[in-house]
């Protein structure tokens, strides 16, 4: 299909998308350079926004908003509220920048109070479609948690992007976990995901997800890499690094990586195009822009679709993508989903299948980051379509198929996170089609990551501020 007529109708909303809405989890120029500024505006758009909406339309109308002053609003930004999870920001900002973003907020209330919508409170009753439920806050005071996982008694591992692995346990986080691998912390890189092997219980192997830096460089290259190990105590042991990506690239962004076991202990991730997307996807002599599929040891299936091709890399199970940031397997069928970031616009649901080509970026339903035609194709023969696609982009990120009992009407829906609009998406799936979508848990934060426990209870992890919230279900009487 010829973009022409599509690109009419949406090349003005995405332009406006690109200047207001840009992902911050997407490929942009390097700034790390650049002194960050710190006006009371940009404060408020990354550490407020998340919760309090953009144009600060999701607060809860308080005595403080018509006080003299800026005294209670002060106090909030410094000391926290800690009951509704809203964190201290003391060690954050100087005493003149919470000034500053007091006198900001409280300047952008508007008037008629009837217009706010408040934030996700904690034990504030969410009436959605179909489930009522708590928003349970069970820890705080996190960096950016990416990923999460059970260990079989009910303790929480949980990793934080900037290279730290903690264990909550009995509502206490533990010191940082020892023994973390050599990482890169740039960008979107660090320490990513981490998952349990399926028979943990008897072998103990844990794994992990990282930028892992080139040996030889001093420089900032990396590439996704996977490790296996174990927990004894507070400390990693017997650690083995089982997948390395190839080429290593000087890039920060893209670096894919959720995890995900079959029933058959075969463990499926994706490498995003590392930034390159010219270069690596429609190559099978590379890992980037692919979903990898090796065995627990990382020794490639001999099943896998690209074994016996000639110049092709064995771990290749599709490619064409993008930047895959949600893995997971359906319950029932066993079939491998993923969610992966577009460009500006076209976020793609792909249900993967091995050996196939997804398009990116002969074609794509999103265009670039300065309103350019990125590719004049939406579909083409050869190409696979997504299942479902988001426009303007969503940013969606860790996701998974609702098991168990605990929601009833939920069961089997997928769960999907959007970073750049900040909710929790439901999706009733229908063989390979999204039947229904509801939006939950609006203006929370940057939902990076969402796990279903052993109880069968959905935690969600938040970016901005750092923390993990849990559903609890309340049934209708």
């Amino acid at each position: 299909m010829n973009r022409k007529t599509y690109l009419s109708a949406t090349l003005i909303i995405l332009t406006l998308v690109a200047i207001y809405s840009f992902a911050p989890n997407r490929a942009m120029p390097d700034q790390s350079a650049a002194p960050e500024p710190r006006s009371a505006a940009a404060n408020y758009q990354k550490y407020c926004a998340g919760c309090h909406g953009d144009n600060l339309e999701k607060f809860a109308a308080k005595s403080w908003m018509d006080e003299k002053g800026t005294g209670s609003a002060i106090s909030s930004i410094k000391n926290g509220i800690a009951d509704m999870g809203m964190p201290s920001f003391q060690k954050t900002f100087t005493i003149e920048e919470m000034e500053a973003l007091a006198a900001y907020v409280k300047k952008g209330i508007p008037e008629d109070r009837t217009t706010l919508k408040a934030a996700v409170k904690q034990d504030e009753v969410v009436v959605s479609e179909s489930q009522s439920f708590v928003v349970d806050t069970v820890v705080t005071g996190l960096k950016v948690p990416w990923g999460l996982a059970f260990l079989p008694n009910g303790d929480l591992l949980i990793t934080e992007r900037s290279g730290s692995l903690y264990r909550f346990s009995k509502g206490k986080l533990s010191a940082p976990i020892e023994g973390l691998p050599a990482l890169i912390a740039k960008g979107q890189g660090g320490l990513l995901d981490i998952c349990l092997h399926p028979d943990y219980e008897k072998n103990g192997w844990i794994y992990f997800s990282f930028s892992s830096p080139n040996a030889q460089s001093t420089k900032t290259i990396a590439n996704t890499a996977i490790l296996r190990a174990k927990l004894q105590g507070n400390k990693l042991v017997e650690q083995q690094v089982i997948f390395k990506g190839t080429p290593e690239t000087d890039k920060s962004h893209h670096f894919g990586s959720k995890l995900a076991f079959d029933k058959q202990n075969h463990l499926y991730f994706g490498i995003g195009d590392r930034g390159q997307h010219f270069d690596f996807p429609q190559k099978l002599d590379n890992t980037n822009g692919k979903i990898h599929r090796i065995n627990d040891d990382g020794s490639i299936p001999s099943d896998n679709p690209f074994v016996k091709k000639q110049g092709a890399l064995p771990s290749i199970y599709s490619y064409g993508h993008r930047n895959p940031q949600g893995t997971c397997i359906h319950p029932v069928t066993g079939e491998l989903w993923v969610t992966e970031h577009g460009p500006m616009g076209g976020d793609e649901l792909n249900q993967v299948q091995p050996g196939l080509n997804y398009g990116w970026p002969i074609i794509s339903y999103g265009i670039n980051y300065d309103g350019t035609i990125l590719t004049e194709f939406t579909e083409k023969e050869g190409l696979e379509q997504p299942i479902s696609y988001w426009l303007p982009s969503i940013a969606p990120c860790g996701m998974t198929f609702l098991t168990g009992d605990k929601y009833k009407k939920w069961r089997n829906n997928l769960l999907v996170g959007s970073l750049r609009f900040q909710y929790l998406e439901r999706l009733v799936i229908n063989g390979h089609s999204v039947q229904h979508r509801e939006k939950l848990l609006e203006g929370i934060g940057r939902v990076r990551n969402v796990v279903v426990s052993p109880e069968g209870f959905i935690y969600v992890s938040i970016e901005t501020p750092g923390k993990i919230v849990r559903l609890v279900p309340i049934e209708k009487k």
